[in-house]
């Protein structure tokens, strides 16, 4: 099941919030206004009425800027024809001015608004992409119980380099969780090629080793062609849980360990003694491609993530201690655990916000 960050709802004005920033402009030409007229012959406050249409312009559109700027202006010709005349030269030059401050203000409402209309358009492009390149992963996958997450550190941008994907075999379930180096349009397409590789692969390699190998071939492949070998790659870890055997086998590719989550409490990070070189780099570092079997039973929880959920920090910059976290958290479903996950990480990460994206897959061997 695919959980949405809590950090990135969709904004939508608050009718409430939207009256009493209304208020604002309104309430100062109404008292420039009464102050101007009750002033000395000397006093002149008219100048301050410009601040009206400039205020209303940071936060609504072109329409009410204009009307507040219109407002403005008939509120200076009031103070005119009460003090003087409309043909007295100060008040003349103050309402000429106000006017063309109320014109610029309304033209860069518009132009903020164009802006805003383009920014939410491309958050819905970027959650489509979402959706089409990081599809979730379903609550159930043969005998196992999945939950998965991803958060984004950006708030325009629900999709990164962060990848995870799930495939049934015709005897277990193989999963893939990784990060790509970089960050932008870069970093996307080459977490598209990784799940598209892993796709069309998962069901022909015979063993782990082998889909390793042809991940690492596809990656290296596009680096090589690209002209960028040893500037780009990608962390992965990627697993194979039998239906009929109470394991998991996992092949470590420079990527942050599993954590086991045992059903008594405590959790164990499933440590391979011999990791591959991340995606991408194995022609840089000779080193052969081994699978290391655990133990994963009925009960205990698996959990998959990038090391966006290791970095994040504190006010103090203390990295978020995800292992003792867990360890406290034992009998949780997955979903429940990443709720939990997901709540006390942004807590713990300095103004509620991430410093990398993070993603996150739960796994729990159900009964047969």
């Amino acid at each position: 099941m695919d959980l949405r960050p809590p950090s990135h709802p969709r904004h939508h004005r608050s009718p409430t919030v939207g009256h009493a920033q209304l208020a604002v402009p309104f309430a100062l030409i109404a008292v420039v206004t009464t102050v101007d007229v009750l002033a000395p012959p000397e006093v002149h406050l008219g100048p301050f009425l410009a601040a009206a249409p400039a205020v209303t312009a940071s936060f609504a559109g072109p329409r009410m800027t204009g009307f507040v700027g219109l407002v403005a202006v008939l509120a200076q010709v009031v103070v005119a024809t009460t003090r003087t005349s409309l043909t007295d030269l100060n008040h003349t030059f103050q309402i000429i001015a106000l006017v063309m401050i109320s014109v610029f203000a309304t033209f860069f409402a518009h132009l903020r608004e164009v802006h805003e209309k383009e920014v939410t358009q491309l958050r819905s492009v970027a959650e489509t992409a979402q959706e089409v390149v990081l599809r979730p992963l379903p609550d159930r996958i043969g005998p196992l119980g999945v939950a998965s997450v991803y958060l984004a550190a950006a708030a325009e941008a629900q999709i990164g380099g962060d990848l995870y994907a799930a495939a049934r075999t015709a005897t277990g379930t193989r999963l893939i969780i990784g990060d790509v180096r970089g960050k932008g349009l870069a970093a996307v397409g080459d977490a598209a090629l990784v799940l598209g590789a892993f796709r069309a692969s998962a069901h022909q390699e015979a063993g782990l080793p082998g889909l390793v190998d042809y991940l690492e071939a596809a990656v290296s492949a596009d680096l090589d062609g690209a002209g960028d070998e040893g500037e780009s790659f990608v962390t992965a870890a990627v697993l194979e849980i039998p239906d009929a055997e109470p394991v998991v086998h996992v092949v470590s590719c420079g990527h942050p360990p599993p954590l086991l989550v045992l059903r008594a409490g405590g959790a164990e990070q499933l440590e391979v003694d011999r990791p591959a070189p991340p995606l991408g780099l194995a022609g840089l570092v000779a080193s052969p491609v081994t699978a290391q079997t655990f133990a994963f039973t009925e009960g205990d929880v698996l959990l998959l993530y990038t090391d966006g959920v290791l970095e994040a920090r504190d006010r103090v910059g203390a990295f978020y201690p995800l292992a003792r976290r867990v360890s406290a958290w034992p009998g949780l479903r997955p979903q429940a655990l990443l709720d939990r996950v997901c709540e006390d990480l942004l807590a713990h990460a300095a103004g509620n916000t991430l410093d990398d994206d993070a993603a996150m897959v739960a796994i729990e061997r159900s009964t047969p």
